[in-house]
């Protein structure tokens, strides 16, 4: 017997995915609904070798649904996660509404999968930021073996993580300035993305520093370890999909950089790249539609007394949202729900 599975914005790009993962993944699916606003009504998304039509998630009926996965942005989950929660569903959120709840576990499978017991509180799990989860698959496992003090991180983030308009800005101004007859001013981002980077994701805070550096700062505490003191520098960078990060690791103890690499070689969700010879790493182009956290560039940092540096790439589509949010329901399955 399988579970009764809701996708609630499967017209997205992050619902589409969610439907391709759970099928690739032979999530063990009894019925699946999915769901999307009601301007989207009727449109067709694929699930494996099915067809299905979405329906209007609002008024749709949440009792006798084991777990919903929700891919439809902060302002509708303030609305419909507590509808699909009183009626028995477990919520998969993949929005920030409710990362920072205390009563809310956020959850990345390979690091603190234990932590999902906590769902029952308000029938609410919720996924991390994208360019966090990436990060911390990578650090749980060296901070098992030499306790991280210190991450200062770079992101280089793909206009998929601003959805679909921001895949269709940048290629639209691509096309542009190859064309110049038409001029596409940036309405997504807040300046061309197109042959740029942009150091702004997200609303600015009053100490300087964006909401996106915030989440991962409070993330990857709640996640792996509240004594970790993190520093971030978020960029949008002119790619479509696959999120890139320079992550400087500071330790409590020395970690032998050759010690780090065998560390995440065994390490669950993580491929190691990593020859120190023209193209012996990854990259964002290479890293798309695949499962893996990518580790390459793992070196000894000189400057200070027990660092390392390495270059972390996933598709922030895969790990940094649906594939997460399939984890998420099968670790719930397994040890909670138990009826796959």
């Amino acid at each position: 017997m399988g579970y009764k599975i809701v996708v609630a914005g499967a017209t997205g790009n992050v619902g589409r995915e969610m439907l391709n993962i759970l099928a690739e993944r032979q999530f063990p699916v009894d019925e699946i609904a999915v769901l999307a606003s009601r301007r989207s009504i009727g449109t067709e998304v694929s699930f494996g070798d099915k067809t299905l039509k979405t329906k209007d998630i609002d008024g749709f009926d949440f009792t006798g649904w084991d777990m919903a996965l929700f891919a439809i942005g902060s302002e509708a989950t303030k609305k419909y996660a507590p509808i699909a929660a009183k009626a028995g569903c477990v919520v998969i959120d993949n929005s920030s509404l409710y990362r920072y709840d205390a009563d809310v576990p956020l959850i990345v499978p390979e690091v603190n999968a234990d932590a999902i017991t906590g769902y029952s509180k308000k029938n609410i799990i919720a996924n991390p930021n994208c360019s966090t989860a990436q990060m911390v698959v990578a650090l749980k496992p060296l901070h098992d073996r030499a306790k991280i003090k210190r991450v200062v991180v770079s992101t280089y983030q793909a206009t998929s993580g601003a959805g679909k308009e921001g895949v269709d800005e940048l290629w639209d101004q691509t096309k542009s300035i190859y064309n110049p007859t038409h001029e596409v001013p940036p309405k997504k981002f807040q300046k061309q993305i197109a042959f740029n980077v942009i150091p702004h994701i997200d609303v600015f805070m009053e100490d300087g520093s964006t909401k996106e550096e915030w989440k991962m700062v409070v993330e990857t505490k709640k996640i792996v370890d509240p004594s970790i003191k993190v520093t971030a520098t978020c960029v949008r960078v002119p790619v479509f999909v696959g999120h890139a990060e320079s992550v400087n690791i500071e330790f409590e103890e020395f970690l032998d950089e050759d010690e780090a690499r065998d560390i995440l070689r065994e390490a669950p969700g993580i491929m190691v790249v990593d020859k120190r010879e023209d193209g012996g790493y990854v990259t964002p182009v290479e890293c798309v539609g695949d499962f893996a956290t990518f580790i390459s560039r793992i070196r000894q940092d000189s400057t200070i007394e027990n660092g390392i540096n390495l270059w972390c790439v996933s598709d922030n589509l895969r790990k940094g949202a649906a594939l997460n949010a399939v984890q998420i329901a099968e670790t719930l399955g397994n040890r909670v729900l138990q009826k796959g």
